[in-house]
C-alpha cells in the first residue's frame, strides 16, 4: 500500500466578504491561481496529477456545476486531468485533502490535490433558497437548518462557555496571529494575486481598482479585551457570541498536493508531512460546533494516540465558543492549540479553511520539530472531522 506525503499546501490571502479585495474575482479564478501556483512551486509537471479534489461550502452560481473540473482547466493543467467538487460545509477542504490522499493510498494513483474555496460573496451572498428546507426532517431534527451563530450561542449555554472566556479566546488568537504574521510564518503558505477590486468613489458609485493580494485582510491586530467587552450580541439580546469572538465572514481558496512517497523521492520533492488518516462524526445538529469531540476519540483510537501524544491541534475557530467546549472535554491544551491563531483573525471561507489549515499545521510541525498533528473543524447540520498527520 502507498503512502500519502503533502508536498506543497499554498492558498490565497483572506479578503474580507463583500467589501474585500475579491468581491470582483471569481471563486474558480481564485482557485486556479492556487492549483497552478502549488505545482509550479513544487516544479513538477501539472499532467502528474491524476484528480483534482475541491471543497466548497455553497457550490452555487459562480463557484457551482463542477468548479473543480473549470479552475483545473483554466489553470493550464491538461484535459488529461480530472476534477471533483464534494461538500462537508466547513470541512469540505479537509474531505477534499481526505479523498485525494485515498487515492494515492487505496487506489495506487501517484499524485492528486486536495483543494479548497469559498467566496461568501459569490456562493453563499448570491444563494438559490427555493425549497431548501424539509419540512418533514425540519419537524424531525429543527438544528439542522439553524444558522451557525444560533448553535453557538446553544453551546454557550447549555455548556456555560462565559462570554468573559469567548471574548479571551478571540483576543488570543489575534494576538497569536500578529506574532506569526511578523515572524513571515503566513508568508510562507500565501502566493500573491492580482485582482480588481471593487470600491466605492467619493460619488458612492462602484469602480474597480488594481491591487495585489499579498496577505490576510481579516486580522485586527488593535484588538483589546476591553473593546471586546464592548461589542454588541450578534445573534439575538442576551447572547455572548460577537464579532471579536466567532471567525469571519471571508473568500479565499487553498491548494494541498499530495503525493506517493515514492514518486515525490524520484521528482526529488520533500514532503511536508504524511497523511495518516481521518475520522467523522456526528451530532446533535443544534449544537454542531461541538462535534471535535466526538470525531477526535474515534481518530485517535484507530491510531492507538492519545490527546497527549498530539503536538498541535488545528481546530477551526469557527466561533471561541465551540473551541473553548472542545478543549475542556477532550483535555486539548493551550500549548497544543491554534499555535499562530485561527480563523478568528485569519478568516473562514467554509470550504477552503481544512486544506489552509492543513498546510499551517504541517509547517509549524516542521519548523519546530514536531511529529504529529491534528486537524479538526465543526461542520454544519451536526458533524465534526478530525484527520491525523505526522511530520517527516
Amino acid at each position: 500500500m502507498k503512502e500519502a506525503v503533502v508536498v506543497e499546501s499554498l492558498r490565497t490571502g483572506m479578503a474580507k466578504s463583500y467589501r474585500g479585495s475579491f468581491n470582483a474575482t471569481r471563486p474558480d479564478e481564485l482557485l486556479s491561481h492556487v492549483l497552478a501556483g502549488a505545482m509550479d512551486k513544487i516544479g513538477a509537471d501539472k499532467g502528474e496529477v491524476e484528480d483534482v479534489v475541491t471543497g466548497c461550502g455553497f457550490p452555487e452560481g459562480a463557484q457551482g456545476m463542477n468548479v473543480s473540473r473549470i479552475a483545473l482547466l483554466g489553470a493550464g493543467f491538461p484535459e488529461t486531468v480530472a476534477g471533483t467538487t464534494i461538500n462537508r460545509f466547513c470541512s469540505s477542504g479537509l474531505q477534499a485533502v481526505a479523498v485525494a490522499a485515498h487515492h494515492i493510498i487505496a487506489e495506487g494513483a501517484d499524485c492528486a490535490i486536495g483543494a479548497g474555496v469559498e467566496s461568501i460573496t459569490m456562493g453563499e451572498g448570491q444563494a438559490n433558497s427555493n425549497g431548501v428546507i424539509s419540512d418533514k426532517v425540519n419537524e424531525m431534527w429543527p438544528g439542522v437548518y439553524y444558522g451557525m451563530g444560533q448553535t453557538a450561542e446553544i453551546v454557550a449555554e447549555r455548556y456555560k462557555v462565559s462570554r468573559e472566556d469567548q471574548d479571551a479566546f478571540g483576543f488570543r488568537s489575534q494576538q497569536r496571529y500578529v506574532a506569526a504574521a511578523e515572524a513571515g510564518l503566513m508568508s510562507e503558505e500565501i502566493l500573491p494575486l492580482d485582482v480588481k477590486w471593487a470600491r466605492k468613489n467619493d460619488a458612492g458609485e462602484m469602480e474597480l481598482h488594481d491591487h495585489t493580494v499579498d496577505k490576510d485582510e481579516c486580522n485586527r491586530p488593535q484588538t483589546t479585551l476591553e473593546g471586546l467587552a464592548t461589542l454588541k450580541p450578534a445573534f439575538g439580546e442576551g447572547g455572548s457570541v460577537t464579532a471579536g469572538n466567532a471567525s469571519q465572514l471571508s473568500d479565499g481558496a487553498s491548494a494541498t498536493v499530495l503525493m506517493s512517497a515514492e514518486r515525490a523521492a524520484k521528482l526529488n520533492v520533500e514532503p511536508l508531512g504524511i497523511y495518516r488518516g481521518y475520522a467523522v462524526a456526528g451530532c446533535r445538529p443544534e449544537e454542531m460546533g461541538i462535534g471535535p469531540v466526538f470525531a477526535i476519540p474515534k481518530l485517535l483510537k484507530r491510531h492507538g494516540l492519545k490527546i497527549e501524544d498530539i503536538d498541535i491541534v488545528e481546530l477551526n475557530e469557527a466561533f471561541a465558543v465551540q473551541v473553548l467546549y472542545c478543549m475542556r472535554e477532550l483535555g486539548i491544551t493551550e500549548e497544543q492549540i491554534n499555535p499562530n491563531g485561527g480563523s478568528i483573525a485569519i478568516g473562514h471561507p467554509y470550504g477552503m479553511t481544512g486544506s489552509r489549515m492543513t498546510g499551517t499545521l504541517l509547517r509549524q510541525l516542521k519548523r519546530t520539530g514536531k511529529k504529529y498533528g491534528i486537524v479538526t473543524m465543526c461542520i454544519g447540520g451536526g458533524q465534526g472531522m478530525a484527520a491525523l498527520f505526522e511530520s517527516c
